[in-house]
């Protein structure tokens, strides 16, 4: 099995946030990779893996950091991938993060999720690759349907609860 998603995040301190984005492609079924790289401590191991990820058959790379949070953009403007990022909260209620990742010079797209957001980073890394695969986006029409089931039963639940001023 060779994965087809990588998720690095900036230190394995973020593995609580990126359980999140992993546990959703495990249950999808989609092979994945995880791994801890630093582009202040490891550079040259964020270069080697952004310039050799698309020959091992990545198609979609999620990468999490926190605090300047270059990580993702690191990697975004060597690799010819695309990059989700997911700013982590971690210091200045991870405003310095998202920014850091957000913000981004033309020609060096990262599409950023919200704050922690890794499961939303595994959704769209699951979208981006069931627009060439038929399987994949049939699993990703079930997931949405199933969102759909979710708030339908949980409406149908609040209408069985009783208030005396409930209408």
């Amino acid at each position: 099995m060779q994965a087809k998603v990588s998720i690095i995040m900036g230190s394995t301190s973020d593995l609580p946030v990126m359980e999140s984005a992993a546990k959703f492609l495990n249950e999808m079924q989609i092979p994945f990779e995880m791994n801890a790289l630093s582009a202040h401590r490891t550079p040259e191991k964020v270069i080697e893996f952004a310039e050799n990820a698309h020959n091992k058959g990545i198609k979609v790379i999620i990468a999490a950091a926190g605090m300047a949070a270059h990580l993702p953009g690191v990697i975004a403007a060597i690799t010819p991938l695309p990059v989700i990022g997911v700013p982590i909260k971690s210091s200045l209620e991870g405003l310095d993060a998202i920014f850091s990742i957000l913000q981004m010079p033309p020609g060096i797209p990262v599409a950023t999720v919200a704050l922690n957001g890794a499961q939303n980073a595994a959704i769209l890394a699951l979208e981006i690759l069931a627009v060439g695969d038929e399987e994949m986006m049939n699993k990703m029409i079930a997931f949405k349907a199933s969102l759909k089931s979710k708030i339908t039963k949980a409406n149908e639940e609040l209408a069985n609860i009783k208030y005396k001023y409930k209408v």
